[in-house]
């Protein structure tokens, strides 16, 4: 662990000074991108329009053939595009594949400032961070960049879980995390091969009445790791994500479990399809009716210190801090989402 008075200084001569706080931005989806597909690529300016952040996809369920593909497709995309207020991201390869150096270091050169965060898979410990930091500065500084390229890592390694609060701290370049079901499954040796979502035998019984009928109720397979995630990113100011919801046939389970995440803490969650974009839309957007009753707690508390009763209901500090959250996130997608900022009356 670096001292402070070294955190925030530069890993490399020229490179630009790490961020003290995360930039404020709204993500409610990251919609992931094939770049390798030419279809897809020309879909990207009318993407830039609908989406908070486009990701160009290099890893998973990129063929191996195609690598350079989507590797020479992300950087046309970006060179082809602006991209305003929505982010540019890519998910490299990860970091014992022979891909990643080749995605990070032809990526920076060509794309620069234009580039946002760079996701990082199956991130075990600080020592990943570590390595993508000190080469994304020497990058930075070779190219002349004027802004850090932040990274953001996703779990889905038992030892990632393991080892969360440490990747949390190991760098200000560090934007947020990702929930990686399918890999973290079969990390742990989990038996089910869904891509996030529940299991219908992960449930719990009622006790038995007099006819011995015992209801079951299902549980969600990823409390733990989303509570345990969220803590770990809150206590750095870093920005916790749901990852994939892979049943695009199942609308109403996606918009469950997306909605799970937002009431835990998470900011968002990926769109891997086009159906998805509205359902994350519509889920970490907050509730029209709760943002107006939040209002109401910090108008009745401008200071945020003692009591009031609002609809029969008493408020204090802790609720005014509550409110806040809220009202905060409705300002933040208002000044994205004109629609929505006219229902929330800012």
């Amino acid at each position: 662990m670096k001292t402070p008075s070294a955190f925030y200084k530069p890993l490399a001569i020229g490179a630009p000074t790490p961020y003290r706080e995360i930039p404020i931005s709204l993500e409610r989806m990251i919609h992931f991108v094939p770049p390798h597909i030419e279809k897809m690529r020309a879909k990207v300016p009318d993407l830039v329009n609908k989406v908070d952040v486009v990701l160009g996809n290099l890893e998973d369920a990129i063929p191996a053939d195609a690598k350079s593909d989507a590797r020479n497709g992300f950087i046309q995309l970006a060179r082809e595009n602006e991209f305003g207020s929505t982010g540019l991201w890519t998910r490299v390869n990860c970091l014992n594949s022979p891909w990643f150096l080749d995605d990070v270091m032809e990526i920076v050169q060509a794309v620069g400032d234009k580039l946002d965060v760079v996701m990082l898979p199956k991130v075990e410990g600080a020592w990943d961070i570590h390595y993508l930091d000190q080469l994304l500065a020497q990058l930075e500084a070779k190219g002349g960049l004027g802004k850090p390229i932040l990274i953001h890592a996703i779990l889905e390694t038992a030892e990632g879980v393991k080892n969360v609060e440490q990747i949390a701290a190991a760098s200000p370049r560090m934007h947020g995390m990702s929930l990686g079901p399918a890999d973290l499954a079969a990390s742990r040796g989990m038996k089910t091969t869904r891509v996030g979502g529940g299991h219908p035998d992960y449930a719990v019984l009622s006790d038995s009445d007099n006819s011995g009928v015992r209801t079951a109720f299902q549980q969600d397979l990823w409390h733990y790791t989303v509570g345990k995630m969220v803590d770990a990113c809150l206590s750095y100011g870093l920005k916790p994500f749901y990852g994939p919801f892979g049943d695009f046939s199942d609308p109403q389970a996606c918009e469950s479990q997306f909605r799970n995440a937002f009431l835990m803490g998470c900011l968002g969650a990926w769109s891997l399809h086009p159906s998805q974009i509205e359902i994350a839309k519509k889920v970490f957007s907050p509730d029209p009716a709760e943002v107006a009753f939040a209002r109401k707690i910090l108008d009745a508390m401008p200071d945020g210190t003692g009591a009031v009763m609002i609809d029969g209901k008493m408020q204090d500090d802790a609720t005014w801090k509550q409110a806040k959250v809220i009202v905060d996130l409705a300002q933040l997608v208002s000044s994205k989402d004109k629609e929505l900022a006219e229902v929330y009356g800012f």
